[in-house]
């Protein structure tokens, strides 16, 4: 096999691949929570250019209910490639919903018509998770016209509701369809990287979201003894948290940070003016806690701080967990996925790889809690969800040839 002549065959698909990351730009695709229509319409789109594009005569369809959309459905897609064993799949999943645009005037140009500044392709979704998508996509072209035939199956899931849960994309397959996906698979999630490549992420910290709701009693600002400032009482509670640090003081080199780490972030509006005393302050806590810890540890510990400050300032604390996520168990370094992975890339992109654990979340943790090995991978700047979001062209090519490279190893 060619493998330099599978490569130029790649290479020629530069400006095919750039066209798809538009034409998919262009149809915005997000979940009703951030007001849109779900992401039917680019299912329907991508099913006709898998069509078209691969030959493949049969995609499958798990469609998600959801009443809020105008299509009732949030849909999910997968089909095959064949190889010369189906009983072997490698599979790679990739989302196809966004986050949305955010403040328009952050933006350069319409976030929706993806455009190219030198080696740079900017949009909404180009990189999260349109990159990954599109790479995959072309890697099965090339097999396809160079009359390749793997040794094993290849599968492509394009998943809904990434972005805001899962609920309607790969927990509802892992749910409706999990048989599909065997303990010997490989499964790659593309949904995080690195710039050089380098990075392959086997492990994710558990994440605990907390809200502290402090009731205190208005009054003058001028009058502090007949009140309970709530707000005071919350900055207090907000600085006594940062103790978490000192309290679950493990690292781990794996991760980076090697630390759990406990960040205040949102803060909710409380008195409209500068002269009243609140009686009412909400913040959120954001924790990313080493799998060495339970999040019962630190929910327990959490409370304390709360019953401190309850005392100490008259106050009364609520607290809830918008999110609460135990890590699921991580990927083996020596994994299968994990060393044929790192083969591709090294062989594609002449580096050694690391494998890495994150404080971030993504799906791969639906597959891990199903005793299913992942990794997650992608050459990329880690432009999701920001403004002016980017990709540079050549690591999409860079990575169609990855994967190539990964469906041709030898089993």
């Amino acid at each position: 096999m060619d493998k330099q002549s599978l490569f130029e065959k790649i290479n020629s698909y530069k400006d095919e691949m750039i066209d798809l990351q538009k034409r998919i730009t262009s149809i915005p695709a997000l979940g009703p929570e951030s007001g849109g229509e779900g992401e039917y319409k680019r299912a329907e789109f991508l099913k006709k250019w898998i069509k078209e594009n691969l030959g493949i005569k049969e995609i499958m369809e798990i469609n998600a209910p959801d009443d809020r959309v105008p299509s009732k459905v949030r849909p999910n897609l997968i089909f095959f490639y064949p190889g010369k064993n189906n009983d072997k799949t490698i599979w790679i999943m990739t989302h196809m919903d966004i986050v949305p645009a955010g403040d328009l005037s952050q933006w350069k140009n319409n976030p929706f018509q993806a455009w190219i500044e030198g080696d740079k392709l900017y949009g909404r979704g180009v990189e999260d998770n349109q990159q990954e998508m599109v790479a995959s996509l072309f890697a099965l072209k090339a097999l396809k016209e160079e009359n390749i035939v793997p040794d094993y199956r290849i599968g492509i899931v394009l998943v809904a509701d990434e972005e805001t849960g899962s609920e309607y994309g790969i927990s509802y397959v892992l749910d409706k369809e999990g048989d599909m996906f065997k303990k010997d698979d490989l499964i790659i999630v593309p949904d995080a990287g690195s710039p050089d490549g380098s990075l392959i992420e086997v492990a994710e910290k558990s994440i605990l979201w907390c809200k502290f709701h402090i009731h205190g009693k208005q009054t003058h600002a001028s009058t502090p003894e007949l009140g309970i400032n709530a707000h005071r009482a919350a900055a207090h509670l907000a600085v006594k948290l940062d103790n978490l640090h000192k309290v679950f003081d493990k690292s781990d080199s794996v991760f980076d940070p090697p630390i759990s780490t406990f960040e205040p972030t949102k803060k909710e509006k409380n008195v409209p003016n500068i002269n009243t005393i609140p009686a009412e302050d909400i913040f959120y806590l954001d924790a990313r806690v080493l799998p060495d810890y339970s999040l019962k540890e630190v929910k327990k510990e959490i409370e304390k701080y709360c019953s401190e400050i309850e005392k100490e300032f008259k106050v009364k604390i609520d607290i809830d967990y918008p999110q609460y996520a135990e890590a699921a168990p991580p990927t083996p370094t020596d994994s299968e996925v994990v060393v044929k992975l790192g083969k591709a890339i090294r062989e594609t992109l002449g580096i050694k790889t690391k494998a890495i654990g994150i404080g971030g979340g993504t799906v791969a943790a639906e597959f891990r809690r199903k005793n299913l090995n992942v990794a997650v991978w992608a050459t990329q700047d880690e432009l999701a969800h920001e403004p002016n979001e980017y990709i540079v062209i050549e690591n999409m090519v860079k990575d169609a040839k990855v994967y190539a490279t990964l469906f041709i190893q030898e089993s």
